[in-house]
């Protein structure tokens, strides 16, 4: 599917090439077809003739001589945003209410012209990395429908990746705006708080939270900013832009010590932002190492500290008068922010000040700072099964940016194997937004689809891998979630052939090493699921050292692929083989 260009389509309607009014027909016929793949993109869309009569109007004011930026260019916004006479639910139906008047970075977009097409899925209340807390249906990667699409503005990137609008309004609080963007292959501009106003905008933390865009490529991102740089005097958090020198030629570009960089097993993500490094210094960069971990420290008052607090305050009396209709995840967080007292709110502020100091003396010896958007992705059926910790992993690299007054802009810069996107980020001090910009046009020239893969919208179907487990991925054991999160379907409970020996090895918690021993081994249980190939692959990359993956006899004579260990692992272990299996070992141990 073909994707949207804002300034291409602007550009097209005001010379007369193409209509408001055909954008819109097309808009729908793409809307129409994306519908049979993932109609949860979306919690509310314009009808045929609201569209129409909608873009007949924009049609009208160019005739009539008005400038149009933004002529019949199709947007969507973020369902925690208000338009006038459309119902605002923030992803929670419950919570539901309709504006009279539109927000002003929603009205000052349909001033310069552009198309509203609908009101956009989200993890609801904004809160969440990840797009699957919705009531809504959980919106999917728009390139690969296993994997998350990231949010909480989820349906707004999977707008723009699946060619639906050019672009759509998101929010961002804790990188809402960019973990999508990095996801689908997009480019993610959170500006400077306060840059654009966020007054009709339901909120997450209301002294944090940012009104974002996705787009295509850098210089659409840039056209929206410059409809939306906008004091508002009845916004309490606006502020005016100051000015920011640019990088220049000749910057300095900071990124973490080796040590602070975390992958969580995703070596695409490192290669790909190895290479971005070396892009960066090709561009005239020159790189410094930082000691992030003082941003880190900062990044984790986010969910631990009394900002959690905002966030129940956002939701009124819902939380105490109709919890059932809050998303459990969400509810969580919304929980955790009863028990905050102005004494913690105090404390935590004194820290705050603390880390903005330290943020303030890293940019005397940096202009940007380069940071991976994610450390790496995961599957729908991952996060629904740990979803706190998963999503935590998510925001490694993005939930300082906020608290630390900083703007950022996020920057596909590769794909998976799987074909989702991989992403960097430029940060840099509030109100550096249009030399971010700048920058990162010369990063990413001609936009996003130098590195994004063609949208398939087929499930090709794949032939099944049968995996034997040995040990706590067995059913009712710790680990058994990798599988069932896999979508793993248990076929047999049987047992080895009798050629194998187990060991217990050395640690905590203890795990069993199966090992191959010819004419002295025994039959141990195992279980047998199956995987797709796909599935069975991104297991295989979780398993540690001296654990591995290669082929296991079974009794009946099959050969499966299954879990073995390197002889090292023998090391200082013990022979547990008479137990007949993990299960038999753990309850005489137990016992």
């Amino acid at each position: 599917m073909t994707v949207f260009s804002v300034n291409d389509i602007a550009e097209a309607v005001r010379a007369g090439r193409t209509t408001a009014v055909d954008m819109a027909k097309d808009v729908l016929d793409r809307c129409r077809k994306y519908d049979a793949v993932q109609r949860q993109v979306w919690i509310l869309r314009l009808d045929e003739e609201s569209l129409k009569d909608q873009a007949a109007r924009i049609d009208q004011r160019l005739k009539s001589g008005e400038e149009l930026p933004l002529a019949g260019v199709p947007f969507a916004v973020k369902d925690n945003i208000d338009v006038a006479g459309l119902e605002t639910t923030a992803g929670c139906p419950a919570f539901a209410y309709t504006p009279e008047v539109s927000a002003p970075v929603v009205a000052r977009l349909q001033e310069a012209g552009a198309l509203l097409v609908g009101k956009a899925n989200l993890d609801q209340f904004a809160t969440g990395l990840v797009g699957v807390r919705s009531p809504y249906g959980a919106v999917q990667n728009a390139f690969n429908r296993d994997y998350v699409s990231g949010g909480s503005s989820s349906g707004s990137a999977v707008a723009v990746a699946a060619g639906l609008v050019a672009f759509a309004l998101g929010t961002d609080t804790a990188g809402s705006g960019r973990v999508p963007a990095a996801f689908n292959h997009l480019v993610g501009l959170k500006p400077t708080k306060g840059r654009w106003s966020t007054r009709g905008v339901v909120p997450a933390c209301r002294t944090l939270d940012c009104v974002s865009v996705f787009t295509n490529d850098v210089r659409d991102a840039g056209l929206v900013d410059g409809c939306l740089d906008w004091f508002d005097e009845k916004d309490p958090f606006s502020r005016p832009s100051a000015a920011c020198p640019d990088a220049g030629t000749a910057f300095r570009f900071g990124v973490p010590e080796a040590q602070q960089l975390l992958w969580f097993g995703d070596e695409a993500s490192r290669a790909a932002y190895e290479k971005s490094v070396e892009q960066l210094e090709k561009l005239g960069g020159k790189k410094v190492s930082v000691d992030i971990s003082p941003l880190s420290d900062c990044a984790a008052m986010l969910y631990r500290g009394p900002w959690v607090a905002e966030r129940t305050a956002a939701i009124g009396d819902l939380l105490e008068n109709n919890p059932g209709a809050i998303h459990p995840a969400v509810r969580g967080a919304m929980r955790d922010g009863q028990g905050v007292s102005g004494v913690d709110t105090f404390k935590a502020q004194y820290r705050l000040k603390e880390f903005e100091r330290i943020a303030g003396r890293m940019w005397e010896d940096i202009d940007v700072l380069l940071l991976p958007t994610t450390p790496t992705i995961y599957r729908i059926s991952e996060l629904l099964a740990e979803p706190e910790a998963l999503n935590a992993n998510l925001g490694y690299y993005t939930n300082f940016v906020n608290l630390l007054d900083m703007s950022a802009i996020a920057l596909p810069c590769g794909a998976r194997a799987n074909g989702t996107g991989i992403g960097v980020s430029l940060i840099g001090p509030a109100h550096s937004d249009r030399a971010l910009l700048k920058l990162a046009a010369r990063f990413v020239p001609g936009g996003s689809e130098l590195t994004r893969p063609p949208l398939d919208l087929e499930t090709p179907e794949e032939s099944a891998v049968k995996l034997a487990v040995c040990g706590a991925h067995l059913h009712g054991m710790s680990l058994n979630w990798q599988l069932s999160s896999r979508g793993a379907k248990l076929v047999s409970k049987t047992r080895t052939a009798p050629a194998y020996k187990m060991y217990a090895m050395e640690g905590t918690p203890p795990k069993p090493a199966l090992i191959h021993a010819a004419g002295q081994g025994v039959a141990i249980e195992v279980e047998v699921y199956e995987l797709s190939p796909g599935d069975f692959g991104s297991f295989v990359n979780e398993v540690p050292a001296p654990l591995a993956i290669g082929s296991v006899s079974l009794e009946n004579g099959e050969i499966v692929k299954g879990f073995v260990a390197e002889p090292r692992a023998c090391d200082g272990a013990t022979d547990i083989s008479q137990f007949g299996g993990w299960r038999g070992y753990m309850t005489a141990r137990e016992g």
